[in-house]
């Protein structure tokens, strides 16, 4: 008897510790209490600000949710360029937004009205940043041929507005990303009421502009300073605060807000490959059921649906002299580029992946793809930057009197940044030191161009000073210079010894073009073009990184 007593107070105690020990669980989980701590999160008071009600990413404007997977990158068809750039390769692609359309003439111009706004050319100190962004609308004209129609109208006339813009070269198509990210996340924070309203349109100017880094970094210096824009707080927590007195507690949004969207950008050349192949088309469970060679199923380039039987799915060049087919029954409707939507989309619901305009893409170019260094997020062109500094200890903003310029190769002035921006540069070795995972600044060369990858190198000697005299890839070296009045001296490098066009400025670009037979349809053809020079056939689309799951929906495992 006693021992059945003292057993069922053991029993009570073990209950008891363990609706303790369930209650303390269930209070560090609760919404709004710290799992670590058990302090109250967001409060009113002040203290630890989160935001714990977050769901998923937004969708950016313009884009498409594209789910991240396995696919092999490269070509498997016959190679009959005989390039051996594109053998295949397995790579993992991480799940990101992709633009469902290119970049378009309307897209552009509105780009072109802010810079000629906010930085009018008429301005000595601003007058290359409009000018920089200009694209070269000469690219229409032929030696042969008559087409001042495009050169005088293409980019401005209303009736080309919905077509992709082209004439624009990589550093420019870069630049409108950036300016894209700025203004998109601008427009959020104004509806989240962390900025006044209108003040984009309104208050706007070479001295007051935004930027998506410096508000994280430094929001006190974003337009101007003016804290009557810039607002301290939350519109619904500046009221609360206001009626009690007090100041707000979330002044400015960050990253942990979790509203701020990552930057727009170029695509890398293995996530424009994923989407505009989407093999998700012919997914059948865990296996792809063939390699498809267009965007589109299939091994042509006419429909086999009875409504549109026979009507071609892309814009390209049908043979010699025939770029849209006899008139009155043309076989893909257009003989230039065309608006976008105009034919159907991919799996994935993107159009144009194949066909109208090829596009650029952000990586450098080398005949391989290294799949032996990564083949997760593949992408050759990283040059890591960080903030830098000022004299003051915080982060240095460009203004109109410390704003750089480049020339590139072709003498065009472009502006490095806009006033508002945060200066940048290389990160060092306080970054790299004892790392594993990078060394330097510049990867653009690793393992294809560097000094170990060259048949120069020469362990334990001096072969740093021998790659400089015989550089893995001797492309032609342009040279400008320019003297203390302001001319210009153009110096075009025509050495008969030159190699190449291979170099760290060569960028790739995909897809078929308006311009290209149906081989270059294939999203796994590569080629490269100077990232300073462009086209009348090359245009681009952004893209964006998403944060968070691979999928939004989880699939259901069996």
């Amino acid at each position: 008897m006693k021992i059945n007593r003292v057993l069922t107070l053991q029993m009570l105690a073990a209950l008891a510790l363990t609706f303790t020990f369930a209650s303390c669980s269930k209070s560090g989980s609760s919404k709004g209490t710290s799992k670590a701590t058990g302090w109250k999160i967001n409060d009113k008071n002040g203290g630890f600000q989160y935001n714990d009600k977050y769901k998923k990413q937004a969708l950016p404007p313009g884009m498409v949710a594209i789910e991240g997977g396995t696919f092999t990158m490269g070509k498997v068809a016959d190679d009959v360029m005989h390039d051996w750039n594109n053998t295949p390769n397995q790579q993992h692609v991480q799940s990101f937004y992709m633009d469902e359309t290119e970049v378009t003439n309307a897209m552009y111009a509105e780009y072109l009205y802010w810079l000629k706004t906010v930085f009018p050319p008429t301005e000595e100190n601003y007058k290359h940043i409009y000018e920089g962004a200009l694209p070269d609308t000469l690219v229409w004209r032929d030696r042969l041929g008559y087409n001042e129609t495009m050169t005088n109208n293409y980019l401005r006339h209303p009736a080309y507005g919905e077509y992709p813009v082209v004439g624009v070269n990589w550093i420019q198509a870069s630049e409108f990303s950036k300016w894209r990210t700025d203004r998109v996340n601008e427009g959020i924070l104004e509806k989240e009421g962390y900025l006044k309203k209108d003040a984009k349109i309104t208050d706007v100017n070479g001295e007051n502009t935004f930027s998506t880094e410096a508000y994280i970094n430094s929001p006190s210096t974003v337009m101007g300073g003016n804290e009557e824009i810039v607002l301290r707080g939350k519109k619904g927590a500046r009221k609360q605060a206001t009626k009690d007195g007090k100041e707000p507690t979330n002044v400015f949004a960050q990253r942990s807000s979790g509203i701020i969207l990552p930057e727009y950008r170029l695509p890398t050349e293995a996530e424009w490959e994923y989407a505009a192949t989407a093999m998700n088309g012919i997914r059948e469970y865990n296996l792809y059921k063939g390699k498809k060679k267009y965007p589109w199923s299939g091994q042509y380039t006419r429909s086999s649906k009875r409504s549109t039987r026979g009507k071609q799915l892309a814009n390209f060049k049908q043979g010699k002299g025939d770029y849209g087919g006899v008139a009155g029954w043309a076989d893909d409707g257009a003989d230039i580029t065309d608006k976008v939507k105009q034919y159907p989309a991919n799996d994935f619901g993107l159009y144009d992946m194949a066909g109208n305009v090829a596009e650029w893409v952000s990586d450098v170019y080398r005949p391989m793809v290294d799949d032996e260094a990564n083949d997760f997020n593949y992408y050759r062109g990283n040059v890591y930057m960080k903030n830098k500094i000022n004299d003051e200890g915080g982060i240095e903003i460009v203004t109109a009197d410390n704003i750089k310029y480049d020339t590139l190769s072709n003498g065009r002035i472009m502006a490095r940044n806009f006033p508002g921006q945060v200066a940048q540069v290389p990160v060092d070795e306080n970054e790299t030191y004892l790392r594993q995972n990078f060394s330097t600044s510049d990867n653009r060369n690793y393992r294809d161009g560097d000094t170990p990858s060259s048949r120069f190198f020469n362990f334990g000697g001096d072969s740093e000073e021998s790659l400089s005299k015989n550089p893995m890839y001797d492309a032609p070296k342009h040279k400008i210079t320019v003297d203390s009045l302001g001319n210009m001296s153009k110096n075009q490098d025509k050495s008969e010894k030159r190699t190449t066009l291979i170099n760290n400025d060569s960028r790739v670009y995909k897809g078929g073009s308006w311009r290209d037979r149906a081989y270059w349809l294939d999203p796994a053809t590569r080629r490269f073009y100077p990232q300073d020079m462009a086209t009348d056939y090359i245009g681009f689309r952004c893209a964006m990184s998403k944060v968070g799951p691979k999928s939004d929906k989880r699939k259901v495992r069996g």
